[in-house]
C-alpha cells in the first residue's frame, strides 16, 4: 500500500514537461479530484450527523444536489478512462476508478442517510470539499495561465502539508468557531445597554456596514499581525505561516491553530458585538476566504498604483519575502494605506521578492509545526524576522 501511494505521489508531482496536454496527466488529475470529491460528498450524505456542516443544509436540500454528485462521479469515470488510454503510467486513472467505485458501492448519489444521531459535534467534511473546489477552480487556472513564477508546479514542495492545514481548518470549523466567538459572546452577555447603538449600526445601508467592517477589521488585524512579529513567543506561532518556501493559493491556509483562534477572535469582535447585520458578517467571512487565497496566490501583475491602496498578491508577497528589505513590512490584509500611516509600507516598483520563507529551521509536517512554538529556543532577532 505504501509503495502504491508513493507511485501516486510521484505521478502527481511529475515535472511540468511531463504534464503536457495530451499526455493523460490532466485527465487523471481531474478524474482523481472529482472522484475524491464525489466519494466524500457521498460519505457526508451517508453520515450527516457527524460529517456535515449545518450552515450548508440549504445546499444539501437543493433539488439538484444529488444530481450534481452523480455528474461529478460520471465525469471522474470518463476522465479516468481517458487517462488510462493516453498515459503509460496508469496509477492516476486506476486510483480515480477505485475511489469512484467505492462511492458507487456506498450508494452513490442515491445513498440513504444513516439515521443515527450525533453528539452535537460535527466534522465539516462537506465544507472542506465545497471550499476546496470553489477556491481551487478559481485560482488554479489563474496560477497556470497568469503566473508570477512560471516554473512553479501545481504540486510544488510542501503542498501536502498545506492541503492538510486546509483540511483541518475546514473539518474543525465548529470547534474553531466556538473558541473564536467566545470573547464576542462574553461581551454580548454583559453589554445589554448597547442595544440602541447596535440598532443604529444595523440600520445603516448594507454596503456601508460592509465597508466599515473591512476597514475596522483590517486596522485590528494590522496591530494583531504586527504584534505577532514583535513578541518572540507569539512569533513562534506566526513563524509556521511564514515557513512556506513557495507562494500559491493553498499556502495561505498554513497557520498554527492557536493563531487561527486568536485571529478569528480579534476579527469577529466588531462583527458580533457592534450590531452589524448577519448577512454582512456572512459576506465578510466568505470574502476573507477568497481574498486570503488571492493574496498568497502565484498570480502575476505588478499593479504599481493599485497596490498602494488595495492589497494585491505582489504587496503581500513582499510580506513573505526572505530578503532583508521584506522583514516586518506590509501587515495590512486589505488596505496598504494602513501600512503607509504607520511606516511599514514596502512595494518597490515592478519588483517581487526573490525567495520566500524565514531563516529559522521550522520543522516540516503538521505535528512538528504544531509543537514548534513551545520547543523553539532563543529570542526572535532581526536576523530571523520576516
Amino acid at each position: 500500500m505504501a509503495g502504491y501511494l508513493q507511485k501516486l505521489m510521484r505521478d502527481l508531482e511529475s515535472p511540468v514537461e511531463v504534464r503536457r496536454f495530451g499526455s493523460g496527466w490532466f485527465a487523471g488529475f481531474f478524474a482523481l479530484l472529482f472522484a475524491i470529491s464525489g466519494f466524500v460528498l457521498v460519505v457526508a450524505l451517508k453520515f450527516p450527523a457527524w460529517l456535515t456542516t449545518p450552515e450548508l443544509q440549504i445546499v444539501r436540500d437543493w433539488g439538484g444536489f444529488r444530481s450534481a454528485i452523480h455528474v461529478i462521479l460520471l465525469i471522474s469515470y470518463a476522465l479516468a478512462l481517458l487517462s488510462l488510454l493516453l498515459r503509460s503510467r496508469k496509477v492516476l486513472g486506476m486510483t480515480a476508478l477505485a475511489i469512484g467505485l467505492g462511492a458507487a458501492l456506498l450508494g452513490g448519489a442515491a445513498v440513504q442517510s444513516d439515521d443515527a444521531t450525533g453528539w452535537g459535534v460535527f466534522f465539516g467534511i462537506d465544507f472542506f470539499i465545497v471550499n476546496l473546489l470553489a477556491t481551487g477552480f478559481m485560482y488554479a487556472p489563474l496560477e497556470r495561465f497568469f503566473p508570477h513564477r512560471r516554473e512553479q508546479r501545481l504540486f510544488r514542495n510542501e503542498w501536502r502539508e498545506d492541503l492538510f492545514y486546509f483540511l483541518v481548518s475546514s473539518m474543525f470549523v465548529q470547534i474553531l468557531a466556538f473558541l473564536s466567538l467566545a470573547p464576542s459572546q462574553i461581551i454580548n452577555a454583559n453589554t445589554s445597554n448597547w442595544q440602541a447603538f447596535r440598532a443604529a449600526v444595523a440600520s445603516l445601508p448594507w454596503l456601508v456596514q460592509f465597508v466599515i467592517v473591512l476597514v475596522a477589521s483590517d486596522i485590528l488585524q494590522y496591530w494583531y499581525h504586527r504584534l505577532f512579529h514583535k513578541v518572540p513567543f507569539l512569533w513562534g506561532f506566526h513563524a509556521v505561516h511564514h515557513s512556506a518556501k513557495s507562494m500559491d493559493w493553498l499556502a495561505g491556509s498554513r497557520m498554527h491553530v492557536v493563531e487561527v483562534v486568536l485571529l478569528r477572535s480579534v476579527t469577529s469582535l466588531p462583527l458580533f458585538t457592534l450590531g452589524f447585520s448577519a448577512s454582512v458578517m456572512q459576506a465578510y467571512i466568505g470574502f476573507i476566504y477568497v481574498w486570503s487565497s488571492l493574496l498568497h496566490a502565484n498570480v502575476g501583475g505588478n499593479f504599481n498604483r493599485l497596490g498602494h491602496w488595495i492589497a494585491t498578491p505582489r504587496f503581500h508577497h513582499w510580506h513573505h519575502g526572505l530578503e532583508r528589505e521584506a522583514f516586518d513590512v506590509n501587515f495590512a490584509i486589505h488596505f496598504p494605506w494602513i501600512d503607509k500611516l504607520f511606516g511599514t509600507f514596502h512595494l518597490p516598483e515592478d519588483r517581487w521578492p526573490k525567495d520566500y520563507g524565514i531563516p529559522e529551521d521550522v520543522p516540516s509536517g503538521y505535528a512538528g509545526q504544531f509543537l514548534y512554538p513551545w520547543r523553539r529556543t532563543g529570542k526572535k532577532t532581526d536576523e530571523v524576522e520576516a
